[in-house]
């Protein structure tokens, strides 16, 4: 089967750093099922498991955290899916990855995909809403009817995209989100968001701007570091931070004093540590679909980048790493 991989770290500009490779097709094993890829989309996490994580020597390392296909194939121990269904997931990080023609997957992280949604459409949701749904209910526990006010920072990414529409329509907060950009601003107000803020300037001022002097919750998904004063200033005491990003450095000290919990999220942990909770994310998966389908939810689906090969992902590796994307970016099927 073809497939996309890698078998060096490189900067996203060696002409080695992504590569299209044949290899075989997987087997279902006790809970796997095996997909026919029809549609990948890009995450920050594929291009930062590039540039740090090095295969095997001689081997080859498939990427790919976001997919949509159909099951071609089922374990025995499989009792959720047959063969022709429609799914759609985000996979195991300890396992390679969905640029392949065919994925196998752990049912229990799987669910069908909105039936109102093409394979592109739907490609570009699963790995975002599954770390947007535990972010609102597994980390923070924010309640159906709580009156609060949450700040999400990096608010255009694909992350921030769901998470504004899943806040509007599950929950009762006020979102602010941060945004520099005239098209991403009015991008995050497009998903519901009831103020933006610009993320260049003091996050603070800009709140006070609005007049909001503090707020209950924090979700941090992007450059963490750069805004740790800030928000250790503007968050309320006794509040919530969520954080998603990887900073190099993260001084919890400053927040004793507000006694503010800091709440770390992977989505990949469930799957990593074969956690008794893991159909959870099928479960969560499901449930963003039924929104899907009532017309509550739209996908974030931004840029379509053709054909599921080398060149187009290395284009979409290096649109996330400028910083200048918005929602996600979609490849579809693989040329003949």
């Amino acid at each position: 089967m073809k497939a996309v991989a890698y078998q060096q770290c490189h900067a996203i500009s060696h002409k080695d750093a992504l590569i299209d490779i044949e290899m075989p097709e997987p087997v279902a094993k006790d809970r796997d099922i095996v997909v026919k890829i029809e549609a990948v989309s890009v995450n920050p996490v594929d291009t930062k498991i590039r540039r740090s994580v090095a295969p095997e020597q001689g081997q080859h390392k498939v990427l790919g955290w976001d997919a949509a296909g159909v099951v071609v194939g089922v374990g025995k121990q499989v009792s959720l899916f047959s063969v022709g269904d429609k799914v759609w997931y985000a996979g195991a990080i300890d396992r390679q990855g969905s640029n392949a023609e065919y994925h196998a997957v752990d049912e229990r992280i799987v669910s069908k995909m909105p039936e109102s949604l093409s394979f592109t459409e739907a490609a570009a949701l699963p790995l975002t809403s599954i770390t947007a749904w535990e972010i609102l209910f597994d980390r923070l526990r924010i309640g159906q009817n709580e009156s609060a006010t949450i700040l999400v920072i990096g608010a255009a990414g694909g992350v921030g995209s769901i998470l504004i529409q899943l806040i509007k329509q599950l929950t009762q907060l006020t979102v602010v989100a941060t945004a520099s950009r005239a098209e991403t601003q009015q991008w995050v107000r497009s998903l519901g968001a009831d103020h933006v803020i610009n993320h260049h300037q003091p996050l603070s001022r800009e709140l006070a701007a609005i007049d909001i002097e503090q707020v209950d919750y924090v979700v941090s998904l992007t450059n963490t570091d750069q805004h740790i004063d800030e928000i250790n200033q503007l968050i309320k005491p006794q509040g919530k931070f969520a954080v998603i990003d990887d900073p190099g450095v993260l001084d919890v000290m400053p927040f004793k004093r507000k006694s503010v919990s800091i709440h770390w999220e992977l989505m990949f942990t469930r799957s990593l540590f074969q956690t008794d909770d893991m159909i959870e994310q099928h479960y969560l998966l499901q449930k963003v679909a039924k929104l899907i389908d009532q017309g509550k939810i739209k996908t974030t689906l931004n840029q379509s980048f053709g054909a599921i090969n080398a060149s187009n992902l290395m284009r979409a590796h290096q649109l996330i790493e400028s910083g200048q994307s918005k929602g996600k970016i979609v490849l579809t099927g693989f040329e003949n």
